[in-house]
């Protein structure tokens, strides 16, 4: 079976408001409390996986003014949020909703349990009111509804099951598919792409600039952007397409993290993906000029692409930072697309990026991520000029392979072997901070 670009771009990139884990967490909650007509939520139990618990740990909640916890992130979608949206699914809270579930929370009608064997994405949540329990199960992507229940019941054909099961079938296909390609597959689908793509990955890039423009503006979070800003215009750094990279992927980072009320265009199954696999590119295009306006689309579908195809082998949520791994390669080859670089080239960016960034760790989401998505676009630029200058990292080193798709292989192997201690490790220091 094979697919098209478009197919790629529908199933690979979305819109996703706040970060996907708490997100994910808060549709489960709506799923369920869709089914009890109304009724307002009493309690609700919750049920997670390692990396859904350690993701939504301590980054904030769209519209809360900052606050986190996966407790209030299902208390949120069970009393304003809106299943159809799905990652989108707290764009509909308002001021009382937030109040409701605070109360929740406040009172201890909010259970949260952490299924420590648990591998693989999975989210459960059970909401109780009037003596009625509903109940839906995500797994295997943040948006994928697989199960529905009521009083015991089960709702085999709901519209939300239906919808969610279709599309993770076929995205199961498709990352198989992905799989068997090579990277100059993946550059002659560049050529397939139509006036409706194009206009889709403008969309993409107007939605992640207007998070950096956000977080330029406030320096919400860490405000590493603004940060960077300042200090180029102090004149302690020098602002060069590295650091304008830097500045504006970290400046959305900042408003995503610290919980803005903007969506981001993800990549991958994960928004800060999104941001770093669209806004390097963006940000050296102010240096290139390239008239061509297509080219920086083109590089831009290219980056979702290799984002894509590193997580069809590492998976959606693993314990190395899938931003300076996967999207970061992703960004790696759109900035050597972009200047004008060779299949060899790019091959070349990718291999330098995962010999740069291989060992940086994913200990949850959280404000500092500012700080690795600064990291990563740097590090792609740097990348991409390396290769097209000659340098680039040599098979003989470390989970280096032979080719751009052994090495990305590699990677899946270390996240899907060799980092899973690693992950048991950072979870449990996290656990011990509460």
């Amino acid at each position: 079976m094979s697919f098209t670009i478009k197919d790629v771009l529908n199933m690979e990139v979305a819109p996703a408001l706040g970060c996907t884990e708490p997100s994910a967490i808060a549709l489960a909650a709506s799923a369920a409390s869709s089914l009890l007509s109304g009724e307002e939520p009493e309690a609700i139990r919750l049920w997670v996986d390692p990396n859904i618990y350690k993701n939504a740990f301590a980054v904030s909640i769209p519209g809360t003014e900052g606050e986190s916890g996966l407790g209030l992130a299902a208390a949120l979608g069970a009393t304003g949020g809106d299943p159809a949206l799905g990652l989108e699914v707290l764009d509909t809270v308002d001021s009382r909703d937030l109040a409701r579930a605070r109360e929740l929370v406040r009172n201890g009608n909010v259970e949260v349990n952490l299924l420590h064997d648990h591998r693989g994405l999975y989210v459960r949540a059970s909401v109780m009111s009037e003596g009625r329990t509903a109940q839906a199960v995500i797994e295997g992507v943040h948006d994928n509804i697989t199960s529905l229940t009521l009083d015991g019941g089960t709702l085999d054909d709901h519209k939300l099951i239906r919808e969610s099961m279709g599309d993770h079938e076929s995205l199961e296909k498709l990352e198989s598919w992905l799989r068997t390609l090579r990277l100059a597959d993946l550059l002659v689908l560049l050529d397939d792409l139509d006036e409706e793509d194009m206009v889709f990955l403008q969309r993409g890039i107007d939605y992640n600039l207007q998070l950096a423009d956000y977080g330029l503006t406030h320096g919400p979070g860490l405000g590493i952007g603004l940060g960077l800003k300042r200090l180029a215009e102090e004149g302690m750094i020098s602002r060069d397409m590295v650091l304008e990279s830097r500045i504006l992927t970290s400046a959305a980072a900042d408003a995503r993290m610290s919980g803005a009320k903007l969506p981001a265009m993800s990549s991958g199954g994960s928004g800060n993906h999104g941001l770093t696999a669209i806004l390097p590119i963006v940000a050296i295009n102010e240096f290139l000029k390239v008239q061509e306006y297509e080219r920086l689309l083109k590089a831009v579908a290219l980056s979702h692409l290799v984002t894509a195809y590193v997580k069809a082998h590492t998976g959606r949520l693993t314990a190395i930072c899938g931003c300076s791994i996967a999207a970061g390669a992703g960004a790696a080859a759109g900035v050597t697309y972009l200047m004008g670089g060779s299949c060899g080239h790019i091959a070349g960016a990718i291999k330098n990026i995962v010999g740069d960034l291989a060992g940086v760790i994913c200990d949850g989401a959280k404000d500092s991520c500012a700080m690795k998505l600064a990291t990563a676009a740097g590090a792609a630029v740097h990348a991409g000029l390396f290769s097209l200058h000659g340098i680039f990292v040599q098979s003989t080193d470390g989970i280096i392979g032979f080719t751009s798709e052994q090495t990305m292989e590699n990677v899946g192997t270390l996240s899907n072997e060799g980092m899973i201690e690693a992950d048991r490790a950072i979870l449990r220091i996290m656990l011990e901070k509460e």
